[in-house]
């Protein structure tokens, strides 16, 4: 198995779950948004407010058009699906899994998502962005992991490692 890249909207468990997979697997864990932070030395909405939308955008796909990995669970940023040039580069990485979470899970989750450094235009809400990005999620994806209620995150990854084993 080479990478696995995990996608899916912002409070779905990419994070959380992909540092248990990574730890299960033996293998590396990166997180984009970290990167992201790491690299500007801000939060993700420290950087969406100072410098905008389209900026982090740009910042977010040169992030995921250039990492050179192996044996490395990749927990992308929720928007990361919007730029093709990225997703067909991770894909060329690895397994690309979508962690499909429905929108009254991520709702509840999210709770006042405003300040959370999701990358969404002025105006929209979870909603849009949800019936916006999910198409994105399930074209690049090579596999679904759907969230199954009352599922511990370790049963989420169980479900991903099978999924992965059986392909």
């Amino acid at each position: 198995m080479k990478n696995i890249i995990l996608i899916g909207m912002p409070g779905s468990g990419k994070s959380t779950a992909g540092v248990i997979l990574a730890r299960r697997l033996g293998y590396g864990f990166m997180d984009t948004d970290s990167v992201i932070c790491q690299k500007e030395r801000k939060t993700l909405q420290k950087i969406i407010d100072e410098n905008g939308l389209d900026f982090f955008l740009k910042l977010e796909c040169e992030i995921g058009r250039t990492v050179v990995c192996d044996r490395v669970v990749i927990a992308t940023g929720g928007s990361m699906v919007l730029s093709e040039e990225a997703m067909l580069h991770l894909k060329q990485l690895g397994t690309v899994v979508f962690i499909d979470v429905p929108l009254s899970v991520l709702r509840n989750r999210l709770g006042n998502y405003k300040d959370r450094g999701i990358a969404m235009k002025d105006g929209v809400g979870l909603e849009e962005l949800f019936l916006e990005r999910k198409p994105l999620y399930e074209r690049f994806s090579d596999l679904t992991v759907s969230y199954i209620e009352n599922d511990s995150l370790e049963e989420t990854v169980d479900e991903i490692v099978n999924s992965l084993n059986d392909m």
